[in-house]
């Protein structure tokens, strides 16, 4: 199997976003020109990745031994978000990269040939017990998601999974989304900003969730369970010339993957463990969080109904086929 090296250009990438791929950083593995192990048979394989505990099972895997076990010597590379992630895989720079579904519904939709090979983390299903949660001020007289009416929510990116999710269940409910005023801002400075009066509302993850319970905000809604049941939040990719090139390394990728999943869904105090060691979460923050579940296999209907949200809310123009975003098996 041979490491994919591809070093053409995007022109559809910002020149903001490829600065940003400059600022990834190395973080356990190896780096392509590691040693092979101990069979002489390990293949380098980078993966761009977002230090939050969404990508908690693919550490899992890198520290349990899954991935050399499947002759994979990996690379788990930390970038900020997927402004980097994409272009780096689109570029070959990457071999794969984790990414939230809607950024990738996105880039499909723009002509990029990427593709999901792994499924990654996926809500638990509660609105009261989830990794993600509208929350306000206890004196704020909203109750339900169709009191955000008339009211400023923070969401972390506009236009992207968080926006649309809540656009598509304030719908649901009977409510109009465009009476929100979405405003962006970053998951830490959110509980500040509710407290300060800056904003009416916040759309927060664990930890900023646990956070915002122990400054005793109220949750409202649970963006990630309730709009679409069993939603799969995230995926790990790659470019369809790696697909193309060595079907060998994606399938073996992809089988660590849902090993490591699997792994993962059955120890959570592993899952603790491991991020941990690769974010500065405090401990006692951590104790507290709520963990994703870690499926194996894709959830098809919640990818479609993503694919459906994006159109409903012009997240994108034309619905994408799902068997062109993911491969079979994945």
């Amino acid at each position: 199997m041979k490491k994919f090296t591809n070093r053409g250009r995007l022109p559809l990438f910002t020149s903001a976003a490829i600065a940003g791929l400059l600022t990834l950083s190395a973080c356990g593995g190896s780096s392509d020109d590691a040693t092979e192990g101990a069979d002489g048979d390990l293949t380098p394989v980078e993966v761009g990745v977002i230090p939050i505990g969404d990508v908690a099972s693919i550490y899992v895997g890198q520290q349990e031994g899954i991935f050399e076990e499947h002759g994979i010597d990996l690379t788990l590379t930390q970038a900020q978000g997927g402004a980097a992630i994409v272009p780096g895989v689109q570029s070959g720079d990457l071999d794969f990269g984790y990414s939230n579904v809607t950024s990738l519904v996105m880039a499909r939709s723009q002509g990029l040939p990427i593709q999901i090979v792994a499924t990654g983390p996926q809500t638990t299903g509660s609105a009261d017990e989830d990794f993600a949660a509208v929350m306000v001020a206890p004196d704020s007289g909203i109750e339900s998601v169709t009191d955000l009416e008339g009211k400023t929510l923070a969401v972390n990116t506009l236009n992207n999974i968080f926006d649309s999710v809540i656009s598509s269940g304030l719908e649901q409910e009977g409510g109009d989304p465009e009476q929100v005023e979405f405003v962006e801002m970053a998951f830490p400075d959110m509980v500040a900003q509710l407290e300060a009066g800056n904003v009416d509302a916040i759309s927060a993850v664990d930890p900023f969730a646990v956070m915002g319970d122990e400054a005793g905000l109220n949750r409202i809604y649970g963006p990630f369970s309730e709009p679409v049941e069993d939603l799969s939040i995230g995926g790990y990719f790659t470019n369809e010339q790696l697909v193309s090139e060595d079907p060998e390394l994606v399938e073996s990728f992809t089988a660590a993957m849902q090993e490591s999943q699997a792994l993962s869904e059955e120890d959570p105090e592993l899952v603790r463990e491991v991020i941990a060691e690769y974010t500065d979460m405090d401990p006692d923050i951590l104790e507290q969080t709520t963990l994703p579940r870690f499926p194996q296999e894709h959830h098809r209907e919640s990818l479609q109904q993503i694919i459906d949200i994006s159109v409903e809310t012009d997240l994108i123009q034309e619905p994408i086929e799902l068997e062109e975003l993911i491969i079979d098996g994945a």
